[in-house]
């Protein structure tokens, strides 16, 4: 499935401010576009479904029912699946520092580094704010 070529870049490029802002976190947290959903409806539904489970996960680990060594496997696999719905939906990444609005089309090795990175600075907060509380159980 090919991307059209008005997804290559986020619609938002010329955005300022907290506006901006908000586009970005959006834009990271969410990895399908409009025109990819209407699309590929069956699978974004599988994706949302997937999202909720890995969601849940991290629910069950909150809870100390979950190990670590699960969570991140279902990690790993959201992570797989968001690359291949970001090279279809979302084809690009950001040139230069993060503050900086020039992006360009991402290639297959830019989109897995890229949601292999931003996935691992989430799950590594999301592992600290948990062992920090006392709610993820390390199985040693």
């Amino acid at each position: 499935m090919k991307p059209n070529a008005e997804n290559r870049l986020p619609s938002y490029v010329e955005t300022k401010g907290v506006k901006w802002l908000l586009y970005e976190l959006f834009d990271h947290l969410w990895p399908w576009s409009k025109q990819g959903w209407l699309q590929h409806k069956a699978i974004q539904t599988a994706g949302l479904a997937f999202a909720v489970a890995v969601t849940v996960a991290w629910a069950l680990a909150a809870n100390g029912r979950l190990g670590a060594d699960a969570l991140i496997g279902w990690w790993l696999g959201w992570s797989i699946y968001e690359i291949i719905i970001r090279l279809q939906c979302k084809p690009y990444i950001k040139d230069g520092p993060w503050w900086g609005h020039r992006y360009r089309p991402a290639g297959r090795m830019d989109m897995i580094c890229y949601v292999l990175f931003k996935n691992l600075l989430i799950g590594a907060l999301l592992f600290i704010t948990l062992r920090n509380l006392d709610l993820l159980q390390m199985v040693s």
